[in-house]
């Protein structure tokens, strides 16, 4: 029999049973969800009274060779759990080296601001002159306004009289 234009995968291929397979209850249906729930929770009641036995009689299993040699793995961080009145304060932790190069940065460009707020870097000296250069151009700027506005009220004047 001919399958058509378009073939279908080998693994999903259909099977119906037959109306005498079903009575008969000789079909090859799978198991249904709920039977095969049941049956998992059996065995794990099973393995947890097995358990509570063994947990009595032996302290600890130990999965494949832990039992036989025991290993201190480095990279297994264990939990400190530390009690405030255990803590020892006088003891110093060393910093890493990243931590201490951001703290000496920090430090450092505080001891800067604090140069510049008083005048004393190059920067500092540069802005200064700037500042005291461009306020002697608004003072020049500004008297010469008044000047200005000064000779155009004496316009007014003279040309009123």
């Amino acid at each position: 029999m001919g399958r058509g234009k378009f073939k279908g995968k080998p693994t999903g291929r259909r099977h119906f049973s037959t109306v005498e397979e079903i009575r008969a209850g000789t079909s090859a249906k799978p198991r249904g969800f709920r039977q095969e729930e049941e049956q998992i929770e059996e065995e794990e009641e099973v393995e947890e009274s097995s358990e509570e036995e063994s947990e009595e009689s032996a302290t600890e299993k130990k999965k494949g060779t832990q039992g036989l040699i025991e290993i201190e793995n480095p990279n297994i961080t264990k939990p400190k759990n530390i009690k405030a009145r255990d803590v020892d304060i006088e003891k110093t932790t060393e910093l890493s080296r990243r931590e201490r190069e951001e703290l000496e940065k920090q430090k450092a460009h505080e001891r800067y601001m604090r140069l510049q707020e008083q005048g004393k870097t190059e920067q500092a000296r540069k802005d200064l002159e700037r500042l005291t250069l461009i306020r002697q151009q608004r003072a020049d700027a500004a008297k010469k306004r008044e000047e200005e506005k000064a000779a155009r009220e004496q316009k007014k004047v003279e040309a009123r009289k």
